[in-house]
């Protein structure tokens, strides 16, 4: 049985409109991505920020006693 050249055709452009499509949607897929990692370090530098504003004050509070390492 021979294959109808119209028919294939028309398969490989159903494909190409559907990679198209696929193309399309891993391109959202990496935006959205990137956005969260985007979120994700300014997370991070904020924890970090606080950490270090906590550090500062922790330093300058002189009622802040430190913990005394216990003899045994």
């Amino acid at each position: 049985m021979a294959l109808n050249v119209e028919n294939l055709k028309l398969e490989r452009d159903k494909l190409k409109e559907s990679l198209r499509e696929l193309e399309a949607e891993q391109r959202k897929a990496e935006t959205e991505l990137k956005a969260l990692r985007q979120r994700e370090i300014a997370a991070k530098r904020e924890i970090e920020a606080l950490a270090t504003l906590i550090e500062i004050q922790e330093s300058r509070d002189p009622n802040k006693k430190k913990p005394e390492k216990k003899e045994e």
